[in-house]
């Protein structure tokens, strides 16, 4: 009896039970052995972690990074600061960094005077000339300060005429723009009075009044200081009396007016130095708009006084020198596409530019 058919059969009814019975899924050997927290739970989470792990740059081994891990072969970036996306906010009003301390400082310490005489009181010239001098030989030799002589300002007066109603029209007064273009910070306004006597061939005299102190970018009057001074005696004149009486009275006042100088200045300069901005033809107020949102991001407070096609005028108040803000002038100009501004004239804290349009 032959049994040989019979192999041939069996084979073929093995084989069937081996395609229609899939054998399970063959034992991960991977060499990685992962953490219990990231192993997968099935055959298609593995397949999704290892695709994921291909997009992400890793490689072809099938290892999954742990979430919030960086992709391997690459270093982890450290997350954006919020001082990288977002535009810090400028200091409250009143605050100052230690850098606008250290300008203010600078800045007092070299504040810049310009004296004269209250034209309207009805001074005698040589007095008026006595109280000025005696005033700026104070800030010379107490204060190491430069100042504008009696004369340079009276000479101006006349020489200036032209100029002085061309640029402000009358809108401003005369001294307080003769002190704008001497780039004087404050100027101040002396009136005062004297009495005089004589007796046994000597001469006496006493004088009284007061220094009046002005902010020269707006004429705003920051402050006073009262001042009288003892009976002085000649033996010349009345004149030299008076004279003597009016130099003693200016000298001994002026170390309380430049204190409190210092003190009303640094008070009014909260927000800054105030800077006057006039831009000429400015046909699109869109683009002043732009302007003044890009001065805001480089200075302490941006107010647009008026607009017309014709005009902008700004007030800007900042810790910064007068180059400086020119440099910024620019540099905000250029962000507002304003790239053909340039700088007409300047005149003490005011500043003229033509748009370029």
């Amino acid at each position: 009896m032959k049994l040989t058919p019979l192999l041939p059969i069996a084979f073929i009814a093995l084989l069937g039970s081996c395609v229609s019975s899939p054998p399970p899924a063959p034992k991960d050997t991977s060499q990685e052995t992962k953490p219990a927290a990231t192993a997968p739970a099935s055959t298609n989470s593995a397949s999704k972690d290892r695709a994921i792990a291909l997009v992400q740059g890793g490689g072809s081994s099938g290892s999954t990074a742990p979430a919030g891990a960086a992709p391997a072969g690459t270093a982890a970036r450290p997350a954006a600061s919020p001082a990288e996306t977002v535009d810090m906010p400028p200091p409250a009003p009143g605050v100052m960094t230690p850098e606008e301390e250290a300008f203010l400082n600078n800045y007092l310490a070299r504040l810049q005077y310009m004296v004269y005489y209250d034209e309207a009181a009805g001074i005698d010239a040589k007095s008026a000339k006595v109280a000025v001098n005696q005033a700026n030989r104070y800030l010379i030799e107490k204060l190491g300060l430069s100042v504008v002589d009696f004369d340079q300002i009276e000479k101006n007066k006349k020489d200036q005429q032209t100029a002085y109603q061309a640029e402000t029209g009358g809108s401003i007064d005369l001294i307080q723009y003769l002190a704008q273009k001497y780039n004087a910070d404050v100027y101040v306004e002396l009136s005062f009075s004297s009495t005089s006597s004589a007796s046994g061939g000597k001469f006496y005299a006493s004088a009284q009044g007061s220094m009046k102190i002005f902010d020269t970018s707006t004429a705003q009057l920051l402050g006073s200081v009262a001042f009288q001074s003892p009976q002085v005696m000649s033996t010349s004149s009345t004149e030299s009396a008076i004279g003597n009486a009016v130099a003693a009275s200016v000298w001994s006042a002026m170390p309380k007016m430049t204190d409190q100088t210092k003190v009303l200045v640094k008070n009014s300069m909260s927000r800054g130095i105030r800077y006057e901005i006039l831009i000429q033809n400015t046909p699109d107020s869109r683009q002043m708009n732009n302007l003044r949102r890009a001065l805001a991001r480089v200075v302490r407070e941006v107010e647009q006084v008026s607009y017309s096609p014709s005009e902008t005028r700004m007030a800007l108040y900042t810790f910064k020198s007068r180059d400086k803000l020119e440099d910024a002038m620019y540099d905000a100009a250029d962000r507002a596409g304003l790239l053909d501004i340039y700088l007409v004239y300047s005149r003490g804290k005011a500043f003229t530019f033509n748009s370029g349009l």
